[in-house]
């Protein structure tokens, strides 16, 4: 399948090896499967944690149906069709369980089998909500890694790669290197080993949803269980609930796997890929696609934001890669804790107003090769303004179009309507989003493209981590919005209404 497997460390030590999966449902997930079916054939087996649907009630029929169908796969079936097939079948095991559950909601005996087969896990399920209900996203994020340590000790102390985020490194400033992360704002106490201990906390949280439980239901529950995890987010040192769980996820595993095979695997904001295993292939909208399409669809003129502040994107391909290497690391040499930031800011930085520019350009030349994007040539401008200056505008204009709006509605008018929409567009992305786009740091990854270096040429080739390979001008305006076009709004009808993802979805996964 490939010209590097003589030479290649990472295909020799991932050879007959048995790996246990999560979160194969989302975009990092696919992409690091496709990855492992096409370069390394001679892998033992992989075994995916896939939770039931309404539409697909068991793992088999949610990977045939959700997985294996996906275009990410489009090579493998169009060149080595039987070949796909053939792993599928004979490699593939889909195990039916959720994350969240004591031992993955699986029958004691048969967790216990499980563990005796794997000999690694990589987690890439995750809650991928911004605005997430602190209990879903406690659950999903931090709790349920309990499941993963129990596996990973029944398994005999087996590696373990957990797929966490940049952003774990919440309101810290500067520049940020690949360390646990010390809180900004809270006094948690620190173990000497480096890890914070966190399970007074988790209870300390579990105990406030509880009274929150209490006191409200239905909708009402859901929107005071938002609020209480930005609240307590915010009082610890991040920005929202998703950055929050990951990171206490984090600390437990620092805890109960010391001394073990761990990795934690930080990529920034993951986009489309940059070469494998198509130019441009994304799934869902994220980050920093939901700016762009709110921009292309003619609903966002300016936005909070700093035009030199660096917005850190890296490819899925880098970050399906990252984990392989990671991987084959911890076999190579198991005993040990690594914290790798999978990212660009460092080594390849793109500058927001860099970003917009591209964006327009691309907009203003070749707007009609992109028919699911634009539906017109965009008439204004994108500008990026002072986070201040943006709620004083937003706040008086808000003012000013409720007056409006009213008066309209009264005389039968709805012209005021779509104004005012489109200003609570451009704010409800604010909300979400403005963390992102008024950076005050810098993510550093020397020690994973020292990684890199150790593995070697053939691995540094087969399996390319290094954001230097990225143009920017060429990847946004030739890669990632041809992707977007063809991939991520596939089948979407042109409308001048946003996807309901734009302000959900981030980098990482849905909990599979």
């Amino acid at each position: 399948m490939n010209t590097h497997k003589d030479v290649s460390q990472t295909l020799k030590l991932l050879k007959g090896k048995h790996i246990l999966i999560t979160g194969t449902t989302g975009f990092v997930g696919k992409v690091m499967l496709e990855k492992i079916m096409r370069t390394i054939p001679d892998i033992g087996g992989v075994y995916l944690l896939i939770r039931g649907s309404k539409k697909h009630i068991n793992a088999e029929s949610r990977f045939a149906n959700e997985i294996a169908t996906s275009s990410v796969f489009e090579f493998l079936k169009l060149n080595t069709p039987e070949y796909f097939n053939d792993f599928c079948h004979s490699k593939v095991h889909c195990i039916s369980g959720e994350i969240t559950e004591h031992q993955f909601g699986l029958p004691r005996v048969e967790f216990r089998q499980l563990a005796s087969k794997v000999d690694a896990v990589v987690n890439c399920a995750a809650s991928v909500n911004f605005r997430e209900e602190l209990d879903r996203a406690l659950n999903i994020n931090t709790i349920s890694l309990r499941n993963i340590i129990e596996m990973s000790d029944l398994a005999g102390n087996v590696p373990v790669i957990q797929v966490s985020t940049c952003y774990v490194n919440g309101f810290n400033e500067g520049h940020i290197h690949e360390t646990v992360t010390v809180p900004r704002h809270a006094d948690i106490p620190r173990h000497k080993e480096g890890y914070f201990e966190v399970g007074n906390l988790i209870e300390e949280l579990e105990f406030k949803i509880s009274q929150t439980k209490a006191k409200y239901s239905g909708k009402a529950l859901k929107r005071e269980l938002i609020d209480l995890g930005i609240r307590e987010a915010n009082a610890y040192g991040w920005n929202d609930t998703y950055t929050f769980t990951k990171w206490l996820g984090e600390q437990l595993l620092l805890k109960s796997l010391r001394g073990y095979s761990l990795t934690l695997l930080r990529p920034s904001i993951i986009e489309s890929t940059l070469r494998e295993p198509s130019p441009g292939w994304i799934e869902g909208v994220k980050v920093a696609d939901a700016i762009l399409l709110a921009y292309a669809k003619e609903k966002v003129s300016f936005f909070p934001g700093k035009r030199s502040g660096v917005i850190d994107v890296i490819p899925a391909d880098l970050v399906s890669n990252s984990i392989l290497l990671s991987l084959a690391e911890q076999f190579k040499n198991p005993g040990n804790q690594h914290i790798y930031q999978c990212c660009s800011g460092s080594a390849n930085p793109l500058t927001l107003g860099a970003f917009i520019d591209h964006l327009m350009a691309e907009a203003k030349e070749n707007h009609g090769s992109y028919d699911k994007l634009f539906l017109r040539q965009p008439r204004k401008p994108f500008i990026a303004v002072n986070r201040k200056l943006f709620s004083a505008i937003t706040l008086c204009l808000s003012v000013i179009l409720s007056v409006i709006s009213q008066t309209l509605v009264k005389l039968g008018m709805k012209r005021g309507l779509k104004a005012r929409r489109n200003l609570d567009a451009a704010m409800a992305l604010s909300t979400v989003f403005s963390f992102y786009t008024e950076p005050n740091y810098i993510f550093h990854n020397n020690k994973l493209l020292d990684l890199a270096k150790r593995m070697g040429s053939a691995d540094q080739a087969l399996f390319p981590v290094d954001s230097n390979a990225i143009n920017w001008e060429t990847y946004l305006r030739k890669v990632h919005m041809a992707g977007l076009n063809c991939y991520a709004l596939k089948g979407r009808k042109q409308t001048n209404h946003l996807p309901s993802a734009v302000v959900i979805n981030t980098t990482q996964e849905q909990a599979a």
